[in-house]
């Protein structure tokens, strides 16, 4: 007898192929296999692709929502401004260089900066409002009404001597809330400004 495996006679005519062509256990497997495969790959359903820039997108989001925020007024509050309650209306006029004057009627907590930059007056507001720049410095022209306003702090007289033409009643236009106090202020825009940022001066 021979040393090689020998498959029973019943058994090697039942894997005999209509070609009579012998086929081995192994071979069966195999098409077994990728029969399944095949099957299987009809079947599933095909899904797209989650595009790069959702993933990019999604990162920059959260970013955005964890960064460290620059500014002491929430993000929507620039340059977005409600309109007044009725009978809450507050009044406010600023005076261009050109000598225009434009009176725009406002809410309580408005800022000057926001209410400048709604209404398209040139007012640059270079560091977004965060009491870090010059470019929103105003003059009051009424020094009553000056004297009705919260004393700048530190931050703003820092920034204040960096302004052009700096005057005993000038101030900073996102330090200065509109109230029931303030109602009628009128405020002068400089001839120009200076666009220096406290990062400026920051030590290399």
């Amino acid at each position: 007898m021979s040393g090689r495996l020998q498959w029973p006679n019943a058994l090697s005519r039942a894997l005999k192929s209509e070609q009579g062509t012998l086929t081995t256990p192994l071979s069966l497997h195999r098409r077994a296999f990728s029969s399944r495969t095949s099957s299987s790959r009809v079947q599933t359903p095909w899904r797209p692709q989650e595009p790069q820039w959702r993933t990019t997108n999604i990162t920059l989001q959260s970013f955005a929502r964890n960064r460290r925020k620059f500014s002491s007024t929430p993000i929507p509050r620039h340059n977005h401004l409600d309109p007044p309650k009725p009978g809450e209306e507050r009044h406010v006029t600023f005076i261009t260089k050109e000598g225009e004057s434009f009176t725009f009627d406002v809410a309580d907590g408005d800022n000057l900066l926001d209410i400048a930059q709604e209404n398209d007056l040139e007012m640059e507001g270079a560091c977004g409002g965060s009491c870090a720049c010059s470019t929103c410095h105003v003059i009051v022209e009424s020094e009553d009404m000056y004297n009705k306003m919260e004393e700048p702090d530190d931050d703003e007289n820092d920034m204040l001597d960096l302004a052009f033409g700096l005057q005993e009643t000038s101030r900073l236009g996102c330090q200065v809330k509109m109230s029931k106090e303030l109602d009628g202020l009128v405020v002068r825009l400089p001839s120009m400004t200076r666009n220096l940022q406290a990062s400026d001066f920051d030590s290399k």
